[in-house]
Protein backbone atom coordinates (compact mmCIF):
# COMPACT_ATOMS: atom_id res chain seq x y z
CA UNK A 1 0.00 0.00 0.00
CA UNK A 2 2.82 2.42 0.89
CA UNK A 3 4.45 1.71 -2.45
CA UNK A 4 1.21 2.44 -4.33
CA UNK A 5 0.84 5.80 -2.55
CA UNK A 6 4.40 6.74 -3.48
CA UNK A 7 3.81 5.73 -7.09
CA UNK A 8 0.58 7.71 -7.24
CA UNK A 9 2.24 10.82 -5.84
CA UNK A 10 5.05 10.64 -8.35
CA UNK A 11 2.69 10.05 -11.22
CA UNK A 12 -0.17 12.37 -10.38
CA UNK A 13 -0.72 16.12 -10.43
CA UNK A 14 0.08 17.70 -7.06
CA UNK A 15 -1.78 21.05 -7.39
CA UNK A 16 -5.37 21.86 -8.25
CA UNK A 17 -6.61 23.63 -11.35
CA UNK A 18 -6.94 26.99 -9.56
CA UNK A 19 -3.15 27.20 -9.65
CA UNK A 20 -3.45 27.16 -13.42
CA UNK A 21 0.14 27.79 -14.46
CA UNK A 22 1.68 25.07 -12.28
CA UNK A 23 -1.28 22.74 -12.91
CA UNK A 24 -0.94 23.06 -16.69
CA UNK A 25 2.82 22.57 -16.57
CA UNK A 26 2.41 19.36 -14.55
CA UNK A 27 -0.37 18.20 -16.85
CA UNK A 28 1.82 18.70 -19.91
CA UNK A 29 4.77 16.79 -18.44
CA UNK A 30 3.03 14.05 -16.42
CA UNK A 31 0.41 13.23 -19.06
CA UNK A 32 3.31 12.84 -21.50
CA UNK A 33 2.04 15.52 -23.90
CA UNK A 34 5.18 17.56 -24.45
CA UNK A 35 8.57 18.45 -23.08
CA UNK A 36 10.85 21.47 -22.93
CA UNK A 37 14.03 21.86 -24.98
CA UNK A 38 17.16 23.96 -24.54
CA UNK A 39 15.69 26.55 -26.94
CA UNK A 40 13.42 28.80 -24.90
CA UNK A 41 9.86 28.80 -26.22
CA UNK A 42 10.32 25.70 -28.38
CA UNK A 43 8.74 22.45 -27.18
CA UNK A 44 8.69 18.81 -28.21
CA UNK A 45 5.25 17.55 -29.18
CA UNK A 46 5.24 13.99 -27.89
CA UNK A 47 3.06 11.33 -29.56
CA UNK A 48 0.15 11.82 -27.12
CA UNK A 49 -0.35 15.38 -28.39
CA UNK A 50 1.12 15.22 -31.90
CA UNK A 51 -1.03 12.27 -32.97
CA UNK A 52 -4.14 14.21 -31.93
CA UNK A 53 -2.86 17.10 -34.06
CA UNK A 54 -2.56 14.64 -36.95
CA UNK A 55 -6.19 13.62 -36.44
CA UNK A 56 -7.18 17.29 -36.53
CA UNK A 57 -5.30 17.63 -39.82
CA UNK A 58 -7.14 14.68 -41.37
CA UNK A 59 -10.55 15.92 -40.21
CA UNK A 60 -9.86 19.47 -41.40
CA UNK A 61 -8.51 18.33 -44.77
CA UNK A 62 -11.63 16.25 -45.37
CA UNK A 63 -13.81 19.32 -44.86
CA UNK A 64 -11.56 21.74 -46.75
CA UNK A 65 -11.39 19.51 -49.80
CA UNK A 66 -15.18 19.71 -50.17
CA UNK A 67 -14.84 23.33 -51.32
CA UNK A 68 -11.71 22.97 -53.40
CA UNK A 69 -8.81 23.50 -50.99
CA UNK A 70 -5.55 21.82 -52.03
CA UNK A 71 -2.55 21.16 -49.79
CA UNK A 72 0.85 22.53 -50.76
CA UNK A 73 4.17 23.43 -49.21
CA UNK A 74 6.28 26.58 -49.57
CA UNK A 75 9.81 27.24 -48.25
CA UNK A 76 10.49 28.17 -44.63
CA UNK A 77 12.99 30.84 -45.76
CA UNK A 78 11.73 34.13 -47.18
CA UNK A 79 13.99 36.59 -49.03
CA UNK A 80 14.04 40.01 -47.39
CA UNK A 81 12.97 41.68 -50.67
CA UNK A 82 9.71 39.67 -50.60
CA UNK A 83 9.04 40.50 -46.97
CA UNK A 84 9.47 44.23 -47.61
CA UNK A 85 6.86 44.51 -50.37
CA UNK A 86 3.85 45.09 -48.14
CA UNK A 87 4.79 47.85 -45.67
CA UNK A 88 2.00 47.45 -43.10
CA UNK A 89 2.43 43.68 -43.04
CA UNK A 90 6.19 43.96 -42.52
CA UNK A 91 5.82 46.51 -39.72
CA UNK A 92 3.31 44.25 -37.99
CA UNK A 93 5.65 41.25 -37.97
CA UNK A 94 9.13 42.81 -37.89
CA UNK A 95 9.64 42.49 -34.11
CA UNK A 96 8.90 38.76 -34.33
CA UNK A 97 11.02 37.80 -37.33
CA UNK A 98 14.06 35.55 -36.90
CA UNK A 99 16.72 36.10 -39.57
CA UNK A 100 19.32 33.88 -41.24
CA UNK A 101 22.35 35.96 -42.23
CA UNK A 102 25.11 33.35 -42.63
CA UNK A 103 25.51 29.90 -44.16
CA UNK A 104 28.53 28.25 -42.60
CA UNK A 105 31.22 30.95 -42.54
CA UNK A 106 29.81 32.85 -45.53
CA UNK A 107 27.55 35.85 -45.18
CA UNK A 108 24.44 35.62 -47.34
CA UNK A 109 23.99 38.21 -50.08
CA UNK A 110 20.45 38.76 -48.83
CA UNK A 111 18.99 38.06 -45.40
CA UNK A 112 16.41 35.30 -45.21
CA UNK A 113 13.50 35.51 -42.78
CA UNK A 114 12.43 32.32 -41.02
CA UNK A 115 8.73 32.06 -41.88
CA UNK A 116 6.52 33.99 -39.41
CA UNK A 117 3.60 33.50 -41.85
CA UNK A 118 3.65 32.71 -45.56
CA UNK A 119 2.00 35.53 -47.49
CA UNK A 120 5.32 36.93 -48.66
CA UNK A 121 6.70 33.62 -49.95
CA UNK A 122 3.45 32.34 -51.49
CA UNK A 123 2.19 35.43 -53.29
CA UNK A 124 5.09 35.93 -55.73
CA UNK A 125 4.20 32.43 -56.99
CA UNK A 126 0.48 33.28 -57.08
CA UNK A 127 1.29 36.24 -59.34
CA UNK A 128 2.91 33.84 -61.83
CA UNK A 129 0.18 31.20 -61.74
CA UNK A 130 -2.94 33.37 -61.98
CA UNK A 131 -3.80 34.82 -65.39
CA UNK A 132 -7.54 34.51 -65.92
CA UNK A 133 -10.80 34.32 -63.96
CA UNK A 134 -10.72 30.64 -64.94
CA UNK A 135 -7.75 30.19 -62.56
CA UNK A 136 -9.94 31.32 -59.66
CA UNK A 137 -10.74 30.60 -56.96
CA UNK A 138 -7.25 29.45 -55.97
CA UNK A 139 -7.19 27.89 -52.50
CA UNK A 140 -3.88 26.52 -51.23
CA UNK A 141 -3.43 25.34 -47.66
CA UNK A 142 -0.26 24.23 -45.95
CA UNK A 143 0.37 22.44 -42.66
CA UNK A 144 3.68 23.78 -41.47
CA UNK A 145 5.68 25.40 -38.71
CA UNK A 146 6.23 29.11 -38.16
CA UNK A 147 8.64 31.05 -35.96
CA UNK A 148 7.72 34.21 -34.06
CA UNK A 149 10.35 35.36 -31.62
CA UNK A 150 9.05 38.47 -29.85
CA UNK A 151 7.67 37.77 -26.38
CA UNK A 152 8.95 37.31 -22.86
CA UNK A 153 6.90 34.52 -21.29
CA UNK A 154 6.46 31.40 -23.44
CA UNK A 155 3.66 29.07 -22.41
CA UNK A 156 3.63 25.55 -23.93
CA UNK A 157 0.83 25.06 -26.48
CA UNK A 158 -0.39 28.64 -26.03
CA UNK A 159 2.54 30.93 -26.82
CA UNK A 160 5.67 29.35 -28.21
CA UNK A 161 8.35 30.71 -30.49
CA UNK A 162 7.83 27.88 -32.95
CA UNK A 163 4.37 26.42 -33.43
CA UNK A 164 2.46 24.32 -35.92
CA UNK A 165 -0.58 25.40 -37.86
CA UNK A 166 -2.67 25.32 -40.98
CA UNK A 167 -2.49 28.43 -43.13
CA UNK A 168 -4.95 28.69 -45.99
CA UNK A 169 -4.37 31.42 -48.58
CA UNK A 170 -7.02 32.01 -51.22
CA UNK A 171 -7.52 34.30 -54.20
CA UNK A 172 -11.01 35.02 -55.53
CA UNK A 173 -12.50 37.15 -58.27
CA UNK A 174 -14.75 39.39 -56.17
CA UNK A 175 -15.15 40.80 -52.68
CA UNK A 176 -18.46 38.96 -52.28
CA UNK A 177 -16.88 35.60 -53.14
CA UNK A 178 -14.04 36.28 -50.72
CA UNK A 179 -16.34 37.14 -47.81
CA UNK A 180 -18.68 34.24 -48.59
CA UNK A 181 -15.71 31.89 -48.36
CA UNK A 182 -15.29 32.78 -44.68
CA UNK A 183 -18.54 30.95 -43.96
CA UNK A 184 -17.20 27.76 -45.57
CA UNK A 185 -13.96 27.81 -43.59
CA UNK A 186 -15.73 28.63 -40.35
CA UNK A 187 -18.23 25.81 -40.82
CA UNK A 188 -15.37 23.36 -41.38
CA UNK A 189 -13.47 24.56 -38.31
CA UNK A 190 -16.56 24.59 -36.08
CA UNK A 191 -17.41 21.04 -37.11
CA UNK A 192 -13.98 19.82 -35.99
CA UNK A 193 -13.65 21.89 -32.82
CA UNK A 194 -17.19 21.44 -31.52
CA UNK A 195 -18.02 17.90 -32.62
CA UNK A 196 -14.60 16.32 -32.06
CA UNK A 197 -12.60 18.44 -29.61
CA UNK A 198 -15.78 19.41 -27.70
CA UNK A 199 -14.67 23.02 -27.25
CA UNK A 200 -16.66 26.19 -27.83
CA UNK A 201 -15.53 29.56 -29.14
CA UNK A 202 -16.99 33.03 -29.38
CA UNK A 203 -16.51 34.37 -32.89
CA UNK A 204 -15.90 38.08 -33.32
CA UNK A 205 -14.48 40.85 -35.48
CA UNK A 206 -11.26 42.57 -34.45
CA UNK A 207 -10.88 46.31 -33.99
CA UNK A 208 -8.56 48.08 -36.42
CA UNK A 209 -5.83 48.10 -33.76
CA UNK A 210 -6.01 44.32 -33.36
CA UNK A 211 -6.60 43.25 -36.96
CA UNK A 212 -4.09 41.32 -39.08
CA UNK A 213 -1.20 43.49 -40.27
CA UNK A 214 -1.80 44.26 -43.95
CA UNK A 215 -5.38 43.03 -43.99
CA UNK A 216 -8.67 44.89 -44.40
CA UNK A 217 -10.58 43.15 -41.60
CA UNK A 218 -10.03 40.24 -39.20
CA UNK A 219 -12.25 37.86 -37.27
CA UNK A 220 -11.15 35.20 -34.78
CA UNK A 221 -12.49 32.31 -32.76
CA UNK A 222 -11.91 33.11 -29.07
CA UNK A 223 -11.62 30.32 -26.51
CA UNK A 224 -11.86 31.26 -22.84
CA UNK A 225 -9.86 29.23 -20.34
CA UNK A 226 -10.33 28.53 -16.61
CA UNK A 227 -7.66 31.09 -15.70
CA UNK A 228 -9.70 33.86 -17.31
CA UNK A 229 -7.43 34.25 -20.33
CA UNK A 230 -8.49 33.96 -23.94
CA UNK A 231 -6.72 31.88 -26.56
CA UNK A 232 -7.21 33.24 -30.08
CA UNK A 233 -6.96 30.11 -32.16
CA UNK A 234 -8.80 30.40 -35.47
CA UNK A 235 -8.02 33.40 -37.67
CA UNK A 236 -10.10 34.69 -40.58
CA UNK A 237 -8.55 37.63 -42.43
CA UNK A 238 -10.02 39.46 -45.40
CA UNK A 239 -7.09 41.08 -47.20
CA UNK A 240 -9.03 42.79 -49.98
CA UNK A 241 -6.63 43.70 -52.79
CA UNK A 242 -3.81 44.90 -50.51
CA UNK A 243 -1.46 41.97 -51.07
CA UNK A 244 -2.58 41.54 -54.67
CA UNK A 245 -1.41 45.08 -55.44
CA UNK A 246 1.85 44.61 -53.54
CA UNK A 247 2.65 41.29 -55.27
CA UNK A 248 1.00 41.97 -58.64
CA UNK A 249 -1.64 39.24 -58.46
CA UNK A 250 -3.88 40.09 -61.44
CA UNK A 251 -6.38 38.29 -63.62
CA UNK A 252 -8.42 38.97 -66.74
CA UNK A 253 -12.10 39.01 -65.77
CA UNK A 254 -14.96 37.70 -67.93
CA UNK A 255 -15.13 41.04 -69.76
CA UNK A 256 -11.44 40.78 -70.64
CA UNK A 257 -10.42 43.54 -68.26
CA UNK A 258 -7.47 43.19 -65.91
CA UNK A 259 -8.08 43.50 -62.16
CA UNK A 260 -6.43 42.55 -58.91
CA UNK A 261 -7.52 39.45 -57.02
CA UNK A 262 -9.38 39.50 -53.71
CA UNK A 263 -7.66 37.52 -50.97
CA UNK A 264 -8.25 35.76 -47.68
CA UNK A 265 -5.85 34.20 -45.21
CA UNK A 266 -6.85 31.77 -42.47
CA UNK A 267 -4.98 30.16 -39.59
CA UNK A 268 -5.64 27.22 -37.25
CA UNK A 269 -2.87 26.43 -34.80
CA UNK A 270 -1.73 23.94 -32.18
CA UNK A 271 -3.22 26.29 -29.59
CA UNK A 272 -6.26 24.11 -30.21
CA UNK A 273 -4.49 21.34 -28.31
CA UNK A 274 -3.79 23.59 -25.36
CA UNK A 275 -7.41 24.77 -25.31
CA UNK A 276 -8.75 21.21 -25.38
CA UNK A 277 -6.38 20.01 -22.66
CA UNK A 278 -7.03 22.98 -20.38
CA UNK A 279 -10.80 23.04 -20.92
CA UNK A 280 -11.58 19.43 -20.10
CA UNK A 281 -8.79 18.30 -17.77
CA UNK A 282 -9.22 18.17 -13.99
CA UNK A 283 -7.04 17.76 -10.90
CA UNK A 284 -6.41 14.10 -11.79
CA UNK A 285 -5.22 14.80 -15.32
CA UNK A 286 -6.46 14.82 -18.90
CA UNK A 287 -9.99 14.18 -20.08
CA UNK A 288 -9.84 13.54 -23.82
CA UNK A 289 -13.11 13.74 -25.79
CA UNK A 290 -13.85 10.26 -27.19
CA UNK A 291 -14.11 11.30 -30.85
CA UNK A 292 -10.58 12.75 -30.85
CA UNK A 293 -9.00 10.28 -28.39
CA UNK A 294 -6.29 8.01 -29.74
CA UNK A 295 -7.74 5.17 -27.64
CA UNK A 296 -11.30 5.42 -26.38
CA UNK A 297 -11.12 2.40 -24.08
CA UNK A 298 -8.44 0.80 -21.93
CA UNK A 299 -9.02 -2.68 -20.50
CA UNK A 300 -7.23 -3.38 -17.24
CA UNK A 301 -7.08 -7.05 -16.17
CA UNK A 302 -6.90 -7.86 -12.47
CA UNK A 303 -4.59 -10.84 -12.40
CA UNK A 304 -3.89 -13.72 -10.03
CA UNK A 305 -1.78 -16.72 -10.95
CA UNK A 306 -4.61 -19.28 -10.72
CA UNK A 307 -6.96 -17.31 -13.05
CA UNK A 308 -4.56 -15.24 -15.13
CA UNK A 309 -5.03 -17.09 -18.43
CA UNK A 310 -8.84 -17.04 -18.27
CA UNK A 311 -8.97 -13.33 -17.44
CA UNK A 312 -6.51 -12.36 -20.18
CA UNK A 313 -8.38 -14.47 -22.72
CA UNK A 314 -11.62 -12.63 -21.95
CA UNK A 315 -9.82 -9.27 -22.00
CA UNK A 316 -8.48 -10.05 -25.48
CA UNK A 317 -11.96 -11.05 -26.59
CA UNK A 318 -13.38 -7.78 -25.28
CA UNK A 319 -10.64 -5.79 -27.02
CA UNK A 320 -11.54 -7.48 -30.29
CA UNK A 321 -15.24 -6.72 -29.80
CA UNK A 322 -14.36 -3.11 -28.98
CA UNK A 323 -11.81 -2.60 -31.75
CA UNK A 324 -13.89 0.17 -33.35
CA UNK A 325 -13.05 2.18 -30.22
CA UNK A 326 -9.35 1.34 -30.55
CA UNK A 327 -9.54 -0.53 -27.23
CA UNK A 328 -6.38 -2.11 -25.85
CA UNK A 329 -5.44 -4.35 -22.93
CA UNK A 330 -2.86 -3.10 -20.44
CA UNK A 331 -0.98 -6.38 -19.83
CA UNK A 332 2.00 -4.90 -18.05
CA UNK A 333 2.93 -7.15 -15.15
CA UNK A 334 5.59 -5.00 -13.52
CA UNK A 335 3.25 -2.39 -12.00
CA UNK A 336 0.21 -2.52 -9.77
CA UNK A 337 -3.41 -2.32 -10.87
CA UNK A 338 -3.84 0.85 -8.82
CA UNK A 339 -0.94 2.48 -10.63
CA UNK A 340 -2.52 1.57 -13.97
CA UNK A 341 -5.83 3.10 -12.93
CA UNK A 342 -4.10 6.33 -11.95
CA UNK A 343 -2.00 6.42 -15.11
CA UNK A 344 -4.94 6.05 -17.49
CA UNK A 345 -6.92 8.62 -15.52
CA UNK A 346 -3.95 10.99 -15.84
CA UNK A 347 -3.74 10.37 -19.59
CA UNK A 348 -7.47 10.85 -20.07
CA UNK A 349 -8.67 7.62 -21.71
CA UNK A 350 -12.48 8.10 -21.82
CA UNK A 351 -13.54 4.63 -20.57
CA UNK A 352 -11.77 2.07 -18.39
CA UNK A 353 -12.93 -1.55 -18.33
CA UNK A 354 -11.79 -3.59 -15.32
CA UNK A 355 -11.98 -7.37 -15.32
CA UNK A 356 -10.89 -9.78 -12.59
CA UNK A 357 -11.66 -13.42 -11.73
CA UNK A 358 -14.68 -12.52 -9.58
CA UNK A 359 -16.08 -10.38 -12.40
CA UNK A 360 -15.56 -13.27 -14.78
CA UNK A 361 -17.48 -15.62 -12.48
CA UNK A 362 -20.39 -13.18 -12.32
CA UNK A 363 -20.33 -12.56 -16.08
CA UNK A 364 -19.78 -8.84 -15.91
CA UNK A 365 -17.07 -6.18 -16.17
CA UNK A 366 -16.61 -2.95 -14.25
CA UNK A 367 -16.76 0.11 -16.54
CA UNK A 368 -15.56 3.52 -15.29
CA UNK A 369 -16.11 6.84 -17.04
CA UNK A 370 -13.19 9.27 -16.99
CA UNK A 371 -15.32 12.42 -17.01
CA UNK A 372 -17.31 11.75 -13.82
CA UNK A 373 -15.74 8.52 -12.46
CA UNK A 374 -19.15 6.83 -12.51
CA UNK A 375 -18.62 3.08 -12.08
CA UNK A 376 -21.07 0.45 -13.32
CA UNK A 377 -21.23 -3.33 -13.50
CA UNK A 378 -22.03 -4.31 -17.08
CA UNK A 379 -22.80 -7.77 -18.42
CA UNK A 380 -20.01 -8.97 -20.68
CA UNK A 381 -22.39 -9.31 -23.60
CA UNK A 382 -23.55 -5.69 -23.16
CA UNK A 383 -20.17 -3.96 -22.85
CA UNK A 384 -20.04 -2.85 -26.50
CA UNK A 385 -23.51 -1.31 -26.43
CA UNK A 386 -22.84 0.30 -23.05
CA UNK A 387 -19.51 1.69 -24.26
CA UNK A 388 -21.01 3.21 -27.40
CA UNK A 389 -23.79 4.94 -25.46
CA UNK A 390 -21.48 6.25 -22.76
CA UNK A 391 -18.79 7.45 -25.15
CA UNK A 392 -21.42 9.45 -27.01
CA UNK A 393 -22.71 10.84 -23.72
CA UNK A 394 -19.21 11.82 -22.58
CA UNK A 395 -18.65 13.64 -25.87
CA UNK A 396 -21.93 15.55 -25.56
CA UNK A 397 -21.48 16.39 -21.88
CA UNK A 398 -17.96 17.75 -22.40
CA UNK A 399 -19.15 20.13 -25.10
CA UNK A 400 -22.18 21.24 -23.08
CA UNK A 401 -19.95 22.00 -20.10
CA UNK A 402 -17.40 23.86 -22.25
CA UNK A 403 -20.11 26.00 -23.83
CA UNK A 404 -21.77 26.75 -20.49
CA UNK A 405 -18.48 27.74 -18.86
CA UNK A 406 -17.56 29.96 -21.82
CA UNK A 407 -20.85 31.86 -21.83
CA UNK A 408 -20.52 32.39 -18.08
CA UNK A 409 -17.26 34.28 -18.64
CA UNK A 410 -18.89 37.54 -19.77
CA UNK A 411 -20.09 40.44 -17.64
CA UNK A 412 -21.31 43.90 -18.66
CA UNK A 413 -19.48 46.99 -17.45
CA UNK A 414 -20.14 50.68 -17.99
CA UNK A 415 -16.97 52.11 -16.45
CA UNK A 416 -13.25 51.44 -16.37
CA UNK A 417 -13.39 50.69 -12.63
CA UNK A 418 -16.13 48.08 -13.21
CA UNK A 419 -14.04 46.50 -15.97
CA UNK A 420 -11.01 46.29 -13.66
CA UNK A 421 -13.07 44.30 -11.13
CA UNK A 422 -14.31 41.94 -13.85
CA UNK A 423 -10.78 41.31 -15.10
CA UNK A 424 -9.53 40.73 -11.54
CA UNK A 425 -12.27 38.09 -11.14
CA UNK A 426 -10.83 36.25 -14.17
CA UNK A 427 -13.63 37.09 -16.54
CA UNK A 428 -14.14 39.21 -19.65
CA UNK A 429 -16.05 42.48 -19.80
CA UNK A 430 -18.47 43.79 -22.42
CA UNK A 431 -17.89 47.54 -22.49
CA UNK A 432 -18.68 50.57 -24.71
CA UNK A 433 -15.63 52.00 -26.46
CA UNK A 434 -14.86 54.51 -29.20
CA UNK A 435 -12.72 53.75 -32.25
CA UNK A 436 -9.68 55.62 -30.92
CA UNK A 437 -6.68 53.33 -30.70
CA UNK A 438 -5.42 55.55 -27.87
CA UNK A 439 -8.47 54.58 -25.79
CA UNK A 440 -7.73 50.89 -26.43
CA UNK A 441 -4.15 51.42 -25.25
CA UNK A 442 -5.29 53.23 -22.08
CA UNK A 443 -7.85 50.51 -21.31
CA UNK A 444 -5.19 47.82 -21.67
CA UNK A 445 -2.74 49.69 -19.43
CA UNK A 446 -5.32 50.49 -16.75
CA UNK A 447 -6.63 46.91 -16.53
CA UNK A 448 -3.24 45.23 -16.38
CA UNK A 449 -3.33 43.87 -19.92
CA UNK A 450 -6.99 43.42 -20.93
CA UNK A 451 -7.23 44.23 -24.63
CA UNK A 452 -10.11 44.56 -27.05
CA UNK A 453 -10.66 40.94 -28.01
CA UNK A 454 -13.53 41.50 -30.43
CA UNK A 455 -16.42 43.78 -31.32
CA UNK A 456 -19.77 42.58 -29.91
CA UNK A 457 -21.84 43.06 -33.07
CA UNK A 458 -25.00 41.68 -31.46
CA UNK A 459 -25.15 44.51 -28.95
CA UNK A 460 -25.89 47.92 -30.50
CA UNK A 461 -24.76 51.29 -29.18
CA UNK A 462 -27.52 53.74 -28.22
CA UNK A 463 -26.32 56.61 -26.05
CA UNK A 464 -23.46 54.85 -24.26
CA UNK A 465 -20.17 56.67 -23.60
CA UNK A 466 -16.66 55.32 -24.13
CA UNK A 467 -15.38 54.03 -20.78
CA UNK A 468 -12.01 55.76 -21.35
CA UNK A 469 -12.55 59.20 -22.92
CA UNK A 470 -16.25 59.71 -22.12
CA UNK A 471 -17.16 60.59 -25.71
CA UNK A 472 -19.90 58.78 -27.61
CA UNK A 473 -19.02 55.12 -27.97
CA UNK A 474 -18.85 53.53 -31.42
CA UNK A 475 -19.40 49.92 -30.40
CA UNK A 476 -19.37 47.41 -27.59
CA UNK A 477 -16.21 45.35 -27.31
CA UNK A 478 -15.26 42.30 -25.31
CA UNK A 479 -12.24 43.15 -23.19
CA UNK A 480 -10.09 40.46 -21.64
CA UNK A 481 -6.60 39.08 -21.20
CA UNK A 482 -5.17 36.77 -23.83
CA UNK A 483 -2.16 34.67 -24.70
Amino acid sequence: MAKEKTEKYQLGITVDKDDFSEWFTQLMIKADLADYTDVSGCIVFKPASYEIWQKIQVLTDERFKKFGVRNSYFPVFIPEKFLNKEKEHVEGFSPEVAWVEKAGDSKLSERLAVRPTSETIMYPSYSKWIRSWRDLPLRFNQWNNVVRWEFKHPVPFFRTREFLWSELHSVLSSEKDALDEHKLVRAANDDVTQNYLAIFNVFGKKTDREKFAGGVASWKGHYFLPNGKCAEVESYHYDGQNFAKAYDIKFLNKEGKEEYGYQNTYGLSTRLLGVMFATHADDKGLIVPPKIALNQIVIVPILFEDSKDKVLKMCDKLADELKEFNAFVDKRDNISVGFKFNEWELKGVPLRVELGPKDLEKGHAVVVRRDNFKKEFVKLGDVKKFAKENLEDIQDKLFEKAKKNTLAMFENASSLSDLKKIIESKKAGIVPLCVSEKCEEVMKAETGGAKALFIDEKKKIKNEKCIVCGKKADYFICAGKSY
